[in-house]
């Protein structure tokens, strides 16, 4: 089985990245966590942010995070897997 580590950043979930989270939680093969912070302080600052598998993900809104998340495994990270 493959397993995915997603990782957040507490205060960027403040910002409305918990959505994203919350959605992530229910797929069995991720490994959701939350940190106090991912060392990505730059974008963090500024978008919506998940750390998948070590690579940083973002986006302007969390629809679009959670999109970007799916693309970047399906179309990068199952190669790599």
């Amino acid at each position: 089985m493959i397993r995915i580590k997603v990782a957040f950043c507490i205060k960027n979930l403040a910002k409305g990245t918990e959505k994203v989270r919350q959605q992530l939680i229910t797929d069995p093969d991720m490994d959701v966590v939350e940190y106090g912070c991912t060392s990505y302080c730059g974008i963090c600052r500024n978008y919506h942010v998940a750390i998948v598998n070590g690579k940083p993900i973002q986006a302007d809104t969390p629809e679009a995070l959670l999109e970007n998340i799916e693309d970047y495994i399906d179309n990068e990270l199952i190669d790599q897997l």
